[in-house]
């Protein structure tokens, strides 16, 4: 922003900062009045004007909230991350997303437009209670790919990568592209670094639907694993899905030693997919 124009805003563009309209509205006009065709202004100007008026309209419909979210995020969050940084700027919109999340908080879940509704809002907001209890109120939702997404995100960040494996694995299974979308924004270190190892070992056919049976295959790296995927209920029972239930049963009869079903389960995941049964045996 400039170490001149900080020290002629000061204190008043600090409070810009923390969302006061007041003292916003003290920073746009002390602004304007030194340096009246300044490139900052008309930044400055919509911040003030979201701070002042959030919700230009109730949100009675969902035309409405996609509206206003387009409007938000081709406009205001470019706005505050001019005034403030990148990180700055995605930090004063949480409020607005919070306001927004509150405002359509009634609008009911539509399968046909899916991305308008208050859940994704609290995701935003980075207000993960909320966001968890929203997705919860949707009926069906871990057989729908995106509510299922937001639920394994909304879980991920409240309690971590282990409570998240089973709802990871059953979007596996209904959207392998849901599932590679979301580990990259999940961004968990431990969770891309086993995606990498699947990407370059696992016989598959190449393509983004291998995702499907990353479950499966992420037990025959890591055993341990399966406490925590054995709580995945049972979905569609795809392929991938009788996989990584193979994969579960074979542990637990390796611990107990039972030989003979182990074998007949060996035969079966051969016979299943070659490639995981591949990846199983090299860490035998």
């Amino acid at each position: 922003m400039g170490q001149l124009l900080t020290q002629i805003l000061g204190k008043p563009l600090a409070a810009l900062e923390q969302c006061n309209v007041t003292a916003g509205r003290e920073a746009l006009l002390r602004l304007t009045s030194e340096y009246p065709i300044d490139a900052l202004a008309p930044t400055l100007a919509m911040l003030v004007e979201v701070l002042e008026r959030p919700i230009p309209e109730p949100v009675t419909s969902h035309a409405v909230l996609r509206d206003t979210f387009e409007a938000w995020s081709s406009q205001i969050v470019p706005a505050a991350r001019r005034a403030f940084g990148d990180a700055g700027g995605t930090a004063w919109c949480l409020p607005l997303w919070r306001t927004l999340a509150q405002a359509a908080s009634d609008l009911p879940f539509r399968r046909d437009m899916p991305e308008w509704h208050t859940a994704p809002l609290w995701i935003r907001a980075a207000e993960w209670l909320a966001a968890r209890e929203s997705i919860a109120r949707i009926e069906s939702w871990r057989r729908i790919p995106t509510t299922l997404a937001w639920m394994a995100e909304t879980v991920y960040r409240l309690q971590g990568l282990e409570s998240a494996w089973p709802l990871l694995a059953e979007l596996a299974w209904l959207s392998p592209k849901r599932l590679g979308a979301l580990m990259q924004g999940l961004g968990d270190s431990s969770l891309l670094a086993l995606r990498r190892v699947f990407d370059a070992n696992f016989d598959g056919d190449g393509t983004l639907d291998d995702l499907a049976w990353f479950p499966a295959w992420a037990l025959t790296e890591r055993p341990g694993l399966a406490a925590f995927l054995r709580a995945a209920e049972f979905s569609t029972r795809t392929l991938p899905e009788q996989g990584m239930r193979i994969m579960l049963e074979m542990l637990s009869l390796e611990r107990e030693g039972r030989q003979h079903e182990l074998l007949e389960r060996r035969k079966a995941l051969r016979d299943l997919h070659a490639g995981l049964f591949g990846a199983y045996i090299r860490t035998r």
